[in-house]
């Protein structure tokens, strides 16, 4: 969905196109949850991965923290890996090389831009010393809401791999967060990718639709009661229960309010992601 509404600034987006977009996520999402089981998947994706290298196709990530190779700037920079739909980085101005930073992966809604990712956390990141990666969707957005993982997949693994080879990045601390139609495919991307996001945020999804499961990552879902692009109880409200019946930690937030993020939220968010990071960072 649109990222019209969030704190942030986003550009607008017509209330047709959101009502209209919001009923096509719905009649996904509701085709989906026919399933008591995320892994309604998983079992012939994880087949196919147990005879081969995972591919694009199951929505696989294959790029991993590594020691840098460089050093890059901080600040905000464009990716400058595609001419037409690129993305955006920053680093915060304390990041040091010797101290390996968290870093979230941040996803925009329907018709928006890598700036409406960025925007989601770009208020906090700063005092927070989170790196934020936000790439534009090659589309109008994420590849498996309109039929199925591939290009954004492969996208998404090169922007990461730039990222790890200019920066030091603490594997514990990595997230993948959106909002709308990016909280959808954050779930969908983290859920299939537990083994390289120990972190998801999703700011009113609308649905998942993993390519398998992998790893146990640990969720914070918000979303408005009032939302009338995508109603609550027919995402977030059957989303948390089906993560929960699968074993998922998740912290669900409802709070009083339409499609958007609410400032209070997004510092819940970051609070939470915060506290998540400190469990899993040993005391030096």
């Amino acid at each position: 969905m649109s990222g019209a509404g969030f704190n942030g600034g986003s550009r607008p987006v017509s209330r047709r196109h959101l009502l209209s977009v919001g009923a096509a996520i719905i009649a996904v999402a509701a085709t989906t949850f026919r399933s008591d089981r995320i892994a309604w998947s998983a079992g012939m994706r994880r087949g196919r991965r147990e005879q081969g290298t995972p591919t694009v196709e199951e929505g696989r990530l294959l790029t991993r923290p590594v020691a840098p190779r460089q050093e890059g700037p901080t600040g905000i920079h464009p990716l400058g890996l595609d001419g037409r739909r690129d993305g955006l980085l920053f680093v915060p101005s304390g990041y040091r090389p010797d101290r390996p930073a968290p870093l979230a992966l941040m996803l925009h809604g329907a018709g928006g831009t890598a700036r409406h990712g960025l925007d989601l956390l770009l208020p906090l990141a700063e005092e927070a010393g989170l790196i934020l990666l936000a790439p534009d969707s090659r589309g109008r957005t994420w590849d498996v809401i309109l039929g199925g993982y591939g290009a954004d997949i492969a996208f998404i693994d090169r922007a990461l791999a730039q990222a790890f080879s200019r920066y030091a990045v603490d594997p514990e601390r990595l997230a993948v967060g959106g909002f709308s139609d990016g909280a959808s495919y954050a779930l969908s991307v983290g859920i299939t990718n537990g083994d390289l996001f120990p972190h998801i945020i999703a700011f009113s999804p609308g649905f998942m639709a993993p390519g398998g499961q992998e790893g146990t990552p640990r969720a914070f879902i918000s979303h408005g009661t009032r939302d009338e692009v995508l109603p609550i109880d027919v995402c977030s409200r059957r989303i948390v229960p089906q993560l929960q019946r699968a074993g998922y930690d998740v912290h669900y937030r409802e709070f009083d309010g339409p499609h958007t993020i609410p400032p209070e939220i997004t510092r819940e968010a970051m609070d939470w992601f915060a506290a998540e990071r400190s469990e899993s960072t040993p005391s030096s």
